[in-house]
């Protein structure tokens, strides 16, 4: 594989010295763009999109394209593509958002689910990866991704997304053991998804738990964080030569970052209701952070954009083991030129904390 020529990322996960803090965006490749929109509509539809490999290799480098600050690129794809390949069949309804066709009630749906061979039934996903890689030719690393079990699990018994969660949960609490087998076999799932990733040429991957922060206390220790560790400790954590960090974000789980730390992973993604400054400190040196401004502050003028920027990276404050993220995804609303504002701030503002 050709060398890296940008790998402040991958150094900042693993809390090496870097010259300025690295910066990448969820949702990076997106509607915000207008040459995805164009992309899209060339394609189809948005799983069209996902499963064709050109397509996916080209909007995963536009915003790469467009803004020469970006640290990384990450796949372009769906956290459903796991349901999918379970035999859920997934589409998508114009203004709702993803749906199921078929929905798991029971535990009988639960066992008659199959645990999806990333090659054979994800194959678009693992060509993808490998397109990407060749047309990055080191430019700067990729990442690979997932949903968590949990966050995987509320789709598919829910049927699309959810305010309340409410068939999930009653799932939860009425029938631990029918909910317990549906997350073993999606964490089962997600390690083979993630390591056909990384070997089709993956060099980082990040676990979305979207929607983990709606457990309470012990409920996310037991149905969502164990199966994230389970998953992490399933991974390829060396491949091609180099380490493959390994970053677990859950949204609205700042209460338990501590827990979090202990999952094995090597950076914690944040989310804005954080301060990145105080999880600093709460998890000391066991892993890196990646995070965490507002995302609807692109949607403020480039100086008021600059100055939450410097008002994030002072409190992380000097050292290694941070890299710049929004703290959820990129809106489609965003002025493109409001997102090339922050970028460049990013690193025009933070090389003095790496000297």
């Amino acid at each position: 594989m050709t060398a890296l020529k940008n790998d402040r990322f991958l150094r900042a996960l693993l809390k090496q010295p870097v010259d300025v803090t690295p910066v990448w965006m969820m949702r990076q490749a997106g509607r915000y763009l207008p040459e995805y929109r164009a992309s899209r509509a060339q394609a189809g539809d948005f799983m069209s999109l996902c499963m064709n490999p050109e397509f996916a290799c080209e909007v995963t480098l536009q915003p790469l394209d467009r803004y020469p600050q970006l640290d990384a690129a990450i796949l372009f794809s769906d956290i459903l593509t796991i349901p999918d390949a379970m035999g859920q069949g997934l589409y998508f309804e114009t203004g709702e958002g993803p749906r199921f066709k078929k929905v798991v009630s029971t535990l009988a749906d639960i066992e008659a689910l199959p645990i999806p061979d990333p090659h054979k039934d994800l194959g678009y996903v693992m060509d993808a990866v490998s397109t990407i890689r060749h047309e990055l030719n080191g430019r700067v690393p990729l990442i690979g991704f997932s949903g968590s079990p949990w966050t995987l699990a509320t789709y598919m018994v829910e049927g699309g997304s959810s305010k309340d969660f409410r068939k999930t949960k009653a799932m939860l609490y009425d029938n631990p053991q029918a909910m317990h087998l549906l997350l073993d076999k999606l964490a089962q799932s997600v390690t083979s998804y993630l390591n056909g990733q990384i070997q089709a040429g993956a060099q980082a991957v990040q676990i979305f738990d979207t929607w983990g922060g709606n457990l309470s206390a012990a409920a996310y220790q037991e149905f969502s964080l164990a199966y994230m560790k389970k998953i992490v400790s399933g991974l390829i954590r060396e491949h091609d030569g180099r380490k493959v960090p390994v970053i677990l974000f859950t949204k609205n789980g700042g209460l338990w970052l501590e827990s979090i730390a202990e999952a094995g992973a090597d950076a914690l993604g944040l989310d804005w209701t954080c301060d990145i400054g105080n999880a600093r400190a709460r998890v000391g040196d066991k892993v890196a952070l990646q995070g965490n401004m507002d995302p609807t502050v692109l949607y403020a003028k480039p100086e008021a954009i600059r100055t939450e920027v410097g008002r994030i990276l002072a409190s992380y404050g000097k050292g290694n083991g941070h890299v710049f993220n929004l703290g959820h995804g990129i809106t489609p609303e965003v002025d493109p030129e409001h997102a090339g504002a922050f970028l460049r701030a990013v690193h025009e503002l933070s090389a003095q904390y790496h000297e």
